[in-house]
């Protein structure tokens, strides 16, 4: 589909009004957007009245305001902040490779999604649920007979309430050859064979734990007869038009833009062993891509009412608080029934924001690839520029 959309600018920043799905635009320099020529379309009502309040007008200066402290802080990767789909703040700074001083960060540049990719893969069975080609109350050994852990189904996977050990703790102990990466199928069978100790039994409690995600990429596999990127490309990616989204190979050629994970200090962090498992990480987007994909799941292209509603839904009621998980995504239920849905992500040298204001459609994605732990204290802040009050999201 072409393109269709108007770029604005207000106090020398590129606004774009997302009407379609969009072409790439062209790299920046310096962290300054470089815009493609724009269409004729018109803009949306929508989209009008949000570039057009004077309370948009208002954020921007403060987001700008706010950007700038960021990018003196460390700051290495992109930014945008949206309303009701409209892009009111749209930012890049630094690198893709601190090796490459030519490798600018810009709209097409991928990052790590880290722990935000549960969010595909939680929505992947999901669809497979919708599909009738699986169950919620399904248990691992419907697909995993020899798995030794009975009583966990796939929800309790989902809502991170099965109990079972984290396997980047147990396989540093057990797998033999660390210059190998590992597989989904490889830290299955580590887990049949050495039985590590479950940590609580099945359903008593929440234990975020990424052992969780790894078996439902797995189980992804199994149910749809394809590999988990093949999967996600045909089920999400390409019908969405994220064209610069795809399930990281380590063992794979460099992608254009994919950008390099680093430390505080711009030092190359490598990959490990881990990085050949996928579901609880491994997604690398764009900040734009991972636009679309908020407001996807908002339009009914892709899911039921009801489905969407069991994924936002808390499922964890042992501690008193706002805090809760659904399906997939982390949640901050208030007093007057209003949502934050949202998930971040840390892996390396990456850390990523995925904040969605449900009550009415603001969204923050903030993408880095230079570790700086004020990527997730941005929140709080930002939202506060959208009149929100919030809380800052775990890593």
């Amino acid at each position: 589909m072409k393109a269709a959309y108007i770029v604005l600018t207000i106090s020398g920043m590129a606004l774009y009004a997302i009407t379609a799905c969009q072409s790439n635009a062209a790299n920046n320099k310096e962290g300054k957007n470089k815009a493609d020529t724009p269409t004729t379309e018109v803009l949306s009502e929508t989209a009008m009245a949000v570039l057009n309040a004077p309370s948009t007008k208002a954020q921007q200066v403060e987001l700008n305001g706010f950007y700038r402290d960021m990018v003196r802080g460390g700051f290495n990767g992109s930014m945008i902040v949206a309303k009701k789909g409209v892009i009111i703040f749209e930012q890049y700074h630094g690198l893709e490779n601190y090796r490459n001083k030519n490798s600018a960060i810009n709209d097409s540049s991928s990052f790590q999604l880290a722990s935000v990719s549960k969010t595909f893969t939680a929505m992947g069975v999901l669809s497979l649920m919708e599909k009738g080609k699986l169950g919620l109350q399904d248990s691992v050994q419907k697909y995993y007979p020899q798995f030794p852990y009975k009583g966990i189904t796939l929800q309790m996977l989902l809502s991170h309430r099965s109990g079972l050990p984290n396997y980047l703790y147990f396989c540093d102990s057990i797998w033999p050859d660390k210059d190998k990466f590992l597989t989904n199928e490889d830290v299955i069978q580590l887990m049949i064979k050495h039985r590590p100790r479950i940590q609580h039994a099945p359903g008593t409690h929440f234990q975020y734990c990424n052992t969780n995600y790894m078996l439902l990429g797995a189980i992804i596999e199994k149910v749809s007869g394809q590999k988990y990127a093949e999967f996600m490309q045909q089920t999400f990616f390409n019908p969405l038009g994220m064209t610069n989204t795809f399930v990281y190979d380590p063992s794979s050629a460099v992608r254009a833009h994919q950008t390099a994970s680093h430390k505080y200090n711009g030092q190359l962090e490598p990959d490990t062993y881990f990085d050949g498992v996928f579901g609880d990480k491994g997604i690398y987007s764009t900040a734009r891509d991972m636009l679309k994909w908020d407001q996807a799941l908002y339009n009914g292209q892709l899911f039921s009412p009801e489905t969407i509603k069991a994924a936002y839904t808390p499922y964890s009621h042992e501690k008193p608080g706002i805090r809760n998980y659904g399906l997939g995504w982390r949640l901050m239920v208030y007093p007057d029934s209003s949502e934050i849905v949202y998930h971040n992500g840390w892996w390396h040298g990456n850390n990523t924001v995925f904040n969605r204001i449900i009550k009415d459609t603001s969204t923050i994605i903030i993408l880095g690839n230079k570790y700086n732990r004020n990527i997730y204290r941005a929140v709080k802040p930002v939202s506060a520029i959208l009149g929100h009050g919030t809380e800052d999201g775990e890593e």
